[in-house]
């Protein structure tokens, strides 16, 4: 059910819905959002957000950091949004990091069933979107998704 989407009002919704649980938690939470309109369903796109803040809240400890952006960006060369969600937590290990979008992969202490991050992809290819996850142990995790326009 795709209609025109203020990613940047989605995504907030979203990061609001997080932070009494970061503040809980003694991590900062930012949203810093440019107005972007995408063609999304949003209640998929929501879902997706709402998947990479959970796995950020729980990668992250108390003086960590999340800062989620939006922002315009080009996809095939073409108008999108990016949303990217990046926290300053422990990071995934290099020779793991291939294997995050896999299903029924878990990261250590993770409490999930390890088809979040899966279903994520899934549903940002179904979009024509791309999803993208750097991360350096010790330095943290960034994810780059990207929806057309």
């Amino acid at each position: 059910d795709r209609e025109d989407t203020d990613l940047a009002e989605l995504t907030s919704q979203v990061v609001e819905r997080f932070r009494r649980e970061a503040d809980e938690h003694g991590v900062t939470l930012d949203v810093d959002a440019d107005p972007v309109t995408t063609f999304v369903d949003p209640q998929r796109l929501g879902q997706v957000v709402t998947n990479l803040i959970a796995n950020a809240l729980g990668a992250v400890a108390d003086g960590d950091e999340i800062v989620v952006t939006v922002r315009p960006a080009t996809l095939r060369e073409r108008p999108a949004g990016c949303v990217e969600v990046r926290d300053s937590g422990h990071g995934i290990p290099a020779d793991r990091v291939d294997a995050v979008f896999d299903r029924f992969h878990k990261g250590d202490g993770s409490s999930g069933s390890g088809l979040g991050l899966t279903i994520s992809r899934d549903l940002i290819v179904a979009h024509g979107g791309s999803i993208e996850l750097r991360s350096e142990l010790d330095v943290g995790t960034t994810v780059l998704v990207t929806v057309p326009a």
